[in-house]
């Protein structure tokens, strides 16, 4: 196993992303996406939080007091096999803790679940260091924009084939966080946190314009464009 490139540095923003061993999906049910969904928050603590003792898992975890948190989210997209998080760190070693909690326990759950043993993810999770403004700027939308591929696959290449169908597919995708930026009433809103992040947007209008944007301008040479996954 390869060691990580990238040294997490105080202040700084990084994607994140990881996907299943041999490209398996990760989330299997609407159970699978809102155990991973719900661990995102209670794993962003200082507290050593046990799952399973917090509340009920069919009830809403997110009233629980966390108390400090280890990293700032600005965003959140899971996909069938892989998952894209935008975090910024804000102590020296917490987002590897943080990606270690959420990480361990969303493995032991998913085994148990199904009854399975060994490793879930392809190795250790991916980061990206973002340094430049207009690159971060670009992540929030790259990353809200990643189910399109599972109704358009070559959309980013070839282009859009339904413009509607996919805008209205993006505000309709349950898990990521496009819903949740500018709107606190939202399920999983409290799951962000934007306060810390450049404000690129003033209103909700203003994201949903520029991540349309690059959705209505495509194909086009992205801004350093990640790695596909």
């Amino acid at each position: 196993m390869s060691l990580r490139r990238v040294a997490f540095v105080l202040g700084e923003y990084y994607h994140l992303y990881n996907r299943g061993n041999s490209k398996q999906k990760i989330f299997l049910d609407e159970a699978d996406h809102n155990r991973f969904l719900k661990l995102l928050f209670l794993c962003n603590s200082k507290l050593n939080i046990n799952f399973r003792n917090v509340i009920d898992v069919t009830k809403d975890v997110l009233v629980f007091e966390r108390r400090e948190t280890l990293v700032d989210i600005g965003a959140f997209c899971l996909m069938p096999n892989h998952f894209h998080l935008l975090l910024r760190e804000k102590e020296d070693g917490n987002i590897s803790l943080f990606m270690k909690k959420l990480l361990t326990a969303y493995v032991m759950y998913f085994n148990k679940k199904y009854e399975r043993t060994g490793s879930l993810f392809e190795g250790k999770f991916k980061s990206e260091h973002v340094g430049e403004d207009n690159y971060l700027k670009y992540l929030f939308s790259y990353i809200h924009l990643n189910p399109i591929k599972l109704i358009d696959p070559k959309w980013r290449i070839e282009g859009i084939k339904d413009r509607l169908k996919a805008q209205k597919y993006i505000l309709d995708y349950e898990y990521s966080s496009y819903a949740c930026l500018g709107d606190e009433n939202q399920k999983w809103s409290k799951i962000i946190n934007t306060n810390n992040f450049p404000k690129y947007f003033l209103t909700p209008t203003d994201y949903k314009r520029e991540m349309f944007d690059w959705l209505n301008s495509s194909p086009r040479k992205d801004l350093g464009r990640p790695r596909e996954i």
